[in-house]
């Protein structure tokens, strides 16, 4: 059958928004309504006639509310199909009247379970009915209409106001999917939540909320689109886009990247971030010196780069940010003056993410295969004083080791193999993502050189730095290319079969180096 006039429709929703309009709707069709407990009184409170559940079925609710719509005369007025003698026989048969719309929506376990709540009401929290009611209304699309969002009470009235009461076969099978994955994202909520201690549990269940179409891809040829779900992580999945163009696929990937890495500070810093990589890294005592050194690492890249900062921006930072083509600033928050500046620049995004991400938090991390995907928890691993071992003859000094852990906290955000020299808590020069670490050391260190030249500066940034390494160093050569460079200090996992080879090398440059004993790969 293709159009299905509405005769009966059974309302029961949590989230009463537009529902008495709605419901209004549907009353001066002549649609005769069945209701339950708060739906029911504020339809009846507006005037609208209402048949209560329990009147329909001759059953009281009971136990809290838990069993109110779990009857044979709701559900087999809901699973009927029209087409079906027999079932029409047996609906007969036993008094069973056919339900032709069901609205409903689900308890908010979703926003309980943001909200911090205990186990007892995120329990009570999930809905048994309404999932019921919905998956049998969705199986029966050729005869039921579901709707499980008020966002889509517009289009069903005005298909309903144009085709005198009825909808499209192709409308209630489009509604019907959209409900499968309303109750597919409400299990997977709530088996998240039960498996919270154990996430790489048998099944692993993934949903998301669409949150932007995108324009396209990575590339113009792949379609895309951004979506939110799982855990409350501040972020480019909570930001607020105060002004600029939309944002694009690249524009959220390096914006991640780029926030994820600023929240590894706790004193003012600055990243700018190109392709995922980033491209300059500073902190300093106000975020304007952090931004004017992260800039001196490569300006070059910088531009068309993405920006990020962990303190509220203030207007003379932003006034330098403005000086620089910049595709994304994100900030926990803008100062008036910062918005008074780059309000000029009418295509910058500007993102207000409310707080930054915890980088110790755990939660899991997930990458497609063919077929497949794997699933890890984040990398969160921190490496402090207390976890550096002295392996050389030279000690490193203070200022150094204050390189060294800033440094090997970038590192961790580079794309391997990945090497990064920095002096006086700001990178000097980065290589990433080459399939040779001593080639990522030479692209370092060459970039150390340029930004120099650039500036007019006698001698490479790189001498009298420390250079970090995202993984141990396999042969002693690009720990060389470090000292050649002019690097004095090494901060490095350790675990090769060569770490005597590359500790002897060390000494014999005279650098310092430490083992932290944890890697971080990146790819």
């Amino acid at each position: 059958m293709n159009d299905l006039a509405i005769r009966r429709a059974l309302i029961s929703v949590s989230d009463k928004a537009g529902l008495v309009e709605f419901g209004r709707f549907l009353a001066g069709l002549g649609v005769e309504i069945l209701s339950t407990g708060g739906s029911a009184k504020a339809l009846s409170e507006a005037g609208i006639a209402v048949k209560e559940v329990s009147s329909h079925t001759g059953f009281p609710e009971i136990m809290d509310g838990r069993v109110k719509t779990l009857h044979p005369l709701i559900h087999g007025g809901i699973l009927a199909r029209r087409d079906s003698e027999e079932h029409l026989a047996s609906a007969k048969e036993h008094g069973i009247g056919l339900i032709d719309l069901v609205v409903v929506n689900l308890y908010p376990f979703e926003v309980t379970l943001a909200s911090g709540a205990d186990e007892a009401r995120l329990v009570e929290n999930i809905d048994v009915g309404g999932p019921a009611m919905i998956r049998a209304a969705a199986k029966n699309f050729d005869f039921v209409a579901v709707v499980t969002s008020p966002a889509d009470y517009k289009a069903v009235q005005q298909e309903m106001a144009a085709k005198e009461g009825a909808l499209s076969r192709a409308t209630r099978r489009s509604l019907s999917a959209a409900a499968f994955a309303r109750t597919a994202a409400y299990d997977a909520a709530i088996a998240g939540w039960m498996n919270k201690e154990q996430p790489l549990s048998a099944r692993l269940i993934l949903a998301g909320q669409l949150k932007q179409p995108l324009r396209y891809g990575e590339n113009p040829h792949q379609q895309a689109a951004f979506y939110i779900g799982g855990e409350a992580r501040p972020g480019v999945a909570t930001a607020r886009q105060i002004q600029g163009k939309e944002l694009s696929y690249n524009n959220l990937n390096d914006t991640d990247a780029a926030y994820e890495l600023v929240a590894e500070f706790s004193e003012p810093a600055v990243v700018i971030v190109k392709h995922a990589n980033p491209c300059g890294v500073a902190i300093a005592g106000d975020l304007a010196t952090a931004y004017r050194r992260a800039l001196a690492c490569d300006p070059v890249s910088a531009f068309g780069g993405i920006v990020a900062v962990n303190r509220t921006l203030d207007g003379a930072t932003a006034a330098l940010i403005g000086e620089l083509f910049a595709e994304v600033v994100i900030a926990p928050g803008f100062a008036v003056s910062a918005l008074d500046v780059l309000s000029a620049k009418k295509n910058l995004r500007l993102l207000e993410a409310g707080s930054l991400p915890d980088p110790a938090a755990p939660g899991l991390s997930i990458k497609t295969l063919s077929g497949g995907f794997l699933a890890q928890g984040r990398d969160n691993g921190q490496v402090g004083r207390e976890n550096l071992t002295v392996v050389t003859r030279r000690a490193p000094n203070e200022g150094e080791i204050g390189d060294m852990l800033f440094a090997f906290a970038v590192a961790k955000h580079v794309k391997s193999n990945a090497i990064v020299y920095a002096k006086g808590l700001a990178t000097v020069g980065i290589g990433a993502g080459q399939m040779s670490r001593v080639d990522s050391s030479r692209i370092a260190a060459w970039k150390a050189k340029e930004a120099a030249e650039a500036a007019g500066e006698a001698e490479s940034r790189a001498k009298g730095s420390v250079v970090a390494s995202d993984a141990f160093f396999p042969f002693a050569d690009g720990l060389l290319a470090a000292a050649d460079a002019g690097a004095t200090a090494v901060i490095q996992p350790g675990g090769s079969l060569r770490d005597k080879d590359v500790i002897a090398a060390a000494d014999e440059a005279g650098l310092a180096m430490v083992f932290t004993g944890m890697r971080h790969f990146r790819h």
